[in-house]
This record gives structure tokens, sequence and C-alpha cells, in this order.
């Protein structure tokens, strides 16, 4: 059974990236477009686009061409946008980079996207430099001043090095012939479902796609603050945060890395309307007691994503804040918007619908086939967002997306009879026990609602007789205390006795990535280690 979006169907213009965002500045010239939450340091429309002329006419007298990649090592900064557009500008490709990466692989992700040059901050530039000339980077640049770099800044300015100030460089550029079906705007790397890290292909099309299609599931965001704590070099953060919020003409407030206390003074200082998360966050948001310390009375929003958020959480964090929350689901592949919610339209532990110009379709793990409403199976997609295919990989980009179109997710979830759709777990993460499939992002939901639970993960852990049996880390609320036998008898109150909980190991905190999702590899890893 295929499925298709209840909303309308949303024209995709065949136009470059940067001009799609910013062709209608000139609407909010002298709004805040961007602000430093820790500085305050305001960026308004007007002056956010002549950064970013003035920026691309420096890289194009620098010798930066279509189809270069310029590699961005950097936390969140307003300079991050400036440097990613004015790439994108000149039909560049820009390779964002996790800058909790090791130097080593930083070095890798650069030599394999080809990157010219790279971008990062004074902090970081001591640990990349080296890895980075060897890797082939022909000059480095930094957001600020460092030794052994140019400032980034001087690419803004007047003179011969850029030919002319921000106001004017723009006129300097020679304009670029897009074909923005082909031509690629963006290189993030994903492990996808194959485990090996790799390069995502994605064109100015498929984002254009992709922000059409939220905007045609009807969120609007002009009237709001956003906050951006979400990792830039992550997919959700630089689109649907980043890029559609600046399409919309939100006024987007930057935050270089989450530490909870500063996300909430942020949220109250800038009265923040949006906030854009992840469902580690929306769990402090929902139970930790520091919050009722801070006004956060300006939330109207909770867009949640990157991982699935269960519907008590979602209930709970709701009503302690008076807000909506909604989730979406996509992936690096597809943009990463393929579901979404909204107010309107929205059921608590759902991702939502199928975004417009989307369908979608559930299949057996085994054998392929399509499954009916209420089934669980593999989560297929097809639409203007998915990508164009893994960088030098023409065996994963087969495996991933068929030969009709179908990009598969490796996302095992169902739909229901009204078409909202459910992520139930990972293919590759599935748990066996005597044979039998448990999902451990539904054991995980569970343990959350528990009132002694403050976060959890669940993985496999080797059973001589069941093969594998459901294992629980568990992290105690504070002032909270809880026994493991506890522990088993919540869980087996309210699942199948297949998927009973049957060891409890407690822990002061579950291993996460910057965007949220658990680190299930580490805990699996540690585990491995101690039957060895």
């Amino acid at each position: 059974m295929i499925f298709h979006s209840p909303f309308p169907e949303v024209p995709v213009p065949n136009v470059p990236l940067t001009d799609f965002v910013f062709g209608q500045a000139g609407r909010f010239a002298d709004k805040p477009a961007l602000v430093d939450g820790v500085s305050g340091r305001v960026t308004t429309y007007a002056r956010l686009v002549e950064e970013i002329r003035g920026a691309a006419a420096g890289l194009a007298r620098r010798g930066f061409r279509k189809g270069d990649v310029l590699a961005i090592l950097s936390p969140n900064s307003p300079e991050y946008v400036v440097a990613f557009h004015a790439a994108a500008r000149l039909g560049g490709v820009v390779t964002p980079i996790n800058p909790l990466y090791t130097a080593g692989e930083v070095g890798r992700q650069i030599k394999d996207a080809r990157a010219k040059y790279l971008v990062t901050t004074p902090q970081l530039l001591g640990g990349v430099r080296e890895v980075a000339r060897g890797a082939g980077v022909e000059e480095l640049f930094v957001f600020g001043e460092a030794e052994g770099a140019g400032a980034f800044t001087s690419l803004l300015g007047g003179g011969p090095e850029t030919g002319g100030d921000a106001k004017t460089g723009g006129a300097n550029v020679t304009p670029v012939a897009f074909e923005p079906r082909e031509d690629l705007v963006v290189l993030p790397y994903s492990s996808g479902t194959t485990g090996v890290c790799k390069g995502v292909m994605l064109t100015h099309r498929n984002l254009v796609a992709n922000l059409s299609q939220i905007k045609g599931a009807g969120h609007d965001w002009e009237n709001d603050t956003l906050i951006c704590v979400l990792p830039m070099f992550h997919i959700y953060g630089l689109v649907v945060i980043l890029n559609y919020g600046l399409w919309c003409g939100s006024t987007v407030v930057t935050l270089p890395r989450f530490d909870f206390g500063q996300v909430l003074k942020t949220m109250q200082d800038y009265r923040v309307t949006l906030a854009h998360l992840v469902p580690p966050i929306v769990l402090a948001l929902a139970k930790h007691p520091v919050v009722d310390s801070y006004d956060l009375s300006s939330l109207r929003m909770i867009f949640s994503g990157a991982a699935p958020l269960g519907a008590e959480l979602s209930r709970a964090c709701s009503e302690r804040l008076g807000c909506d929350i909604v989730q979406g689901y996509g992936m690096t592949e597809t943009s990463p918007v393929t579901h979404i919610s909204t107010p309107e339209r929205n059921k608590f532990g759902s991702v939502g619908l199928c975004a417009p110009n989307t369908e979608c379709k559930v299949v057996s793990v085994e054998a392929g086939e399509e499954l009916d409403t209420g089934e669980s199976g593999e989560i297929c997609v097809r639409g203007p967002q998915v990508m164009k295919g893994y960088l030098n990989c023409p065996e994963a980009t087969a495996q991933t997306i068929d030969a009709d179109g179908w990009l598969h997710t490796g996302d095992i979830g169902y739909a229901d009879s009204e078409g909202y759709f459910y992520v139930v777990d990972r293919a590759k993460e599935l748990i066996k026990f005597k044979g039998l499939q448990v999902a451990p992002a539904e054991l995980e939901a569970l343990l959350l609602t528990h009132p002694s639970v403050a976060d959890a993960a669940v993985i496999p852990s080797p059973d001589e007789e069941a093969g594998e049996v459901p294992k629980a880390f568990v992290v105690v609320r504070e002032g909270h205390a809880l026994t493991e036998a506890e522990v088993l008898s919540f869980v087996a109150a309210h699942v199948a006795p297949y998927k009973k909980v049957r060891r409890v190991e407690f822990v002061a905190q579950i291993p996460k990535s910057p965007s949220g999702k658990i680190l299930r590899r580490l805990l699996v890893e540690r585990e491995r280690s101690r039957e060895s």
C-alpha cells in the first residue's frame, strides 16, 4: 500500500538555493535575521545578504569556483550562515564537519569530499591544520583571527583582496549558470543504513523542494523567534532551522553548543517562540526541576526530530510548558524532511504525515513486500527531496535507492488508518529474542514514563538460551531511588513477555551524538567486551 500526502502538491522552483532563501529578504531588511545568543550581536537581513555577497566575492577572488568544495568545521555561529551561502552562491559545495571529530576523522572527510578550502575557528585550527593540508586543502580561514590562517572577515572588506566592500562585492562575481537538479550544494556525511560514513549528495533542488514542502504543510514562521542550539553541521539544524527559518523571515538565535541552563536562559531572554529540539532536550524540559526557574511562556511550539519521541513524554512536556509539541521525520539522505506534523494535524507519538509531494510505503524486512495499515516494516519514501546518491559509492546508493526511486530508510515503523506514521526502531538495531523482534526504542519510550527514570537506553545483550535479551541502561532521577527488580517489573507489566527487559545496569548518563541519537554501538561494544 502506497501512502500519499494529505497536503496539497507544492510547486518546486528550479532556482539556486541562495536565491530562493533570500529572494524575499528585502521585505525583512531591517529585521534581525541572526542573533548571537551569547554576545547578543544582531545581524539584520539586509546586512546578512551584504555579507554573503561580500564573502562570495572574496572567495571568488581567491579562486573558488563552481563545483569546488568548502569544508566548514565550526560550532554554531552567525558566520557559519555567511560562509555556507557564500559558497552556495558561487555554485560551490559545502561539506559541514562535526567539530567534535578527531583530527583523523576531519582529515578523512576533507579528503573524501576533496575540499579546496576549510573554514574553522581559532580554537580548532591547531588540531586540524596539518591533516587539512595533508588532505589537499589549499587555504585555511578562521572565524576570528589566528596565526597560520586567513581571517574570514578579510573576505568581506574592501580592497584588492576582495574587489569591493560588502555592499558592492556581489557585483564582482561572474554570474554562475546553475542546473539546480544536478548541481550539489551541500555534502553532509552520514552512515546511512550501511554503517560506513559516506558523503550524501544533495542538490539545490533537493533543498529548495524540502523548504517548499515544509511550507506546504502549513508551517509559517515569519513572526517567530527560533533558537538554534542543534548543530548547523547536522542536516536538521542546517535546513529546517537555518534555511527554512531565514526563508520565512524568522529571527534565529544561535548558540555554539548545548548547555541546558544556557538554553533555558536564551529562550527566556530572547522570548523564543519556536524551539527545534531533540528528544533528550524534550526529556529535560519535561522532568528537570530547574525548568521552573525560567519564564518560558513565550514558547508556542516545540518541533522535535532526529529520533522518535514517545507519546507520554510529548504529553508531559506539552502539559508542563503549555505549548504544542509536534514531530517530524527524515534523514540526511532526504534533505531531511519526509514526514511532518502541525499543531492542527498532530498525534502524540507520531512522526507525522507524508510531506507534500512525498510518497511512502512500508515493506516487510525479509521479503520486501508492501504492508498495510498497522503493519510494521521498513519505511520507504519517494519524492523530490531524495538525495542524488552517495559520493563515489554507487553500490551503497543502489542498496539505498531502488530502481523505482524508493529510498529504503532502514527504519522500522507503521502507519495508522489516518496516515500518521510511527517509527519503532532502526532495522539494524532490532533485538532478536528467540527469533522474535524487539524494538529498543519502544522499551526506551516506556522506561521514560517511569517517574524515577531520567534517561534510558536498551541494547541486545548476548544470551546462551535466547540468543539476545533486552538490557536496559538506566539513569535514575536526582533524589529518587530505583532497583533492578522495580525496573524489570515495571516493564513486564506493560509489554508482551518476549519484550521484557531481562537485565538492568544503572549509569550516570547515556552516550549520545550531538544530534541527540543514542549511541547504542558504544553500549553494545561495552557489553561485548565484558562477555569476552
